[in-house]
């Protein structure tokens, strides 16, 4: 009966472990490693230094860069897709903790071809609700209930030389917008999320390979095409601002773009 039992279990873990081979060769998998760069006129970005200029005239520095990117979404050639949320959904960029500059995408990726990447920038309406995160960096990002709660979409802190040749702090903040009567009250909110449909991203996935992808920020894109964005009209909170907040995303479009090792 000893004997019995081995050949018995013997014969269940060869017969487990082909089935496994033949899942695996039907359906071949790889890994996708996100890293995430933040540029200025294809240099990389430089903190606290006053050394550049956007379309506008508009000598500005950076100080941070957060925000959030979600359901990011991989368009297969053949057609179909596939969206990353096995593991998280939401990912969070910090410029100043390295560590989220990476995300190892949990989910395992069906091999083959695809046409293009795609992505929500900042949370769409359906997720993005208050006290959904508990600790920081993430819960530090939370939107005012006031002004329509939930989280920031990105904080893009900097300064900027004005007018006068003062400089000034700038909280180039996005997030919901709101909806003002003629007295000023609000009366509704504007859900500012967008897809970023990255140009160029069409890639190739081998069975068993990890892909490293970048997703570079063209910083200055943000205040140019279509709206040339100037720091002087708009001032430096726009988060009560929802035309200047509309502007922005308005030019967020092509601020993304992907490398491949770069």
């Amino acid at each position: 009966m000893k004997y019995l039992l081995i050949i018995l279990f013997i014969a269940l873990l060869f017969a487990s472990c082909k089935k496994e081979e033949e899942k695996t060769a039907a359906n071949p998998e790889g890994k996708i490693v996100f890293h995430f760069l933040h540029q200025v006129d294809g240099q990389d970005l430089d903190i606290d230094t006053m050394k550049y200029v956007n379309a506008a005239g508009n000598h500005y520095l950076i100080n941070e860069i957060q925000y959030f990117i979600s359901d990011v979404t991989l368009h297969l050639a053949g057609g179909g897709s596939i969206l990353i949320d096995e593991w998280k959904d939401i990912h969070y960029v910090d410029t100043d903790i390295p560590s989220t500059h990476t995300w190892e995408v949990y989910d395992a990726i069906q091999a083959g071809s695809y046409e293009y990447i795609s992505f929500t920038f900042g949370i769409s309406e359906e997720k993005n609700h208050s006290f959904m995160y508990v600790n920081p960096p993430e819960s530090f990002m939370f939107w005012p209930e006031y002004l329509g709660g939930g989280y920031h979409y990105m904080k893009l802190n900097g300064k900027w030389l004005n007018e006068d040749l003062f400089i000034e702090p700038f909280d180039f903040h996005l997030g919901i917008g709101q909806i003002l009567d003629t007295a000023g009250q609000i009366t509704g909110f504007v859900h500012n999320d967008f897809e970023v449909v990255l140009p160029g991203s069409a890639f190739t996935l081998q069975s068993g390979e990890t892909i490293d992808i970048d997703i570079i920020m063209n910083i200055e894109n943000w205040f140019q095409d279509p709206n040339l964005y100037d720091h002087n009209i708009w001032g430096g909170y726009i988060m009560q601002n929802q035309e200047a907040m509309h502007v922005a995303c308005e030019n967020g479009w092509n601020v993304f773009e992907v490398g491949y090792g770069l």
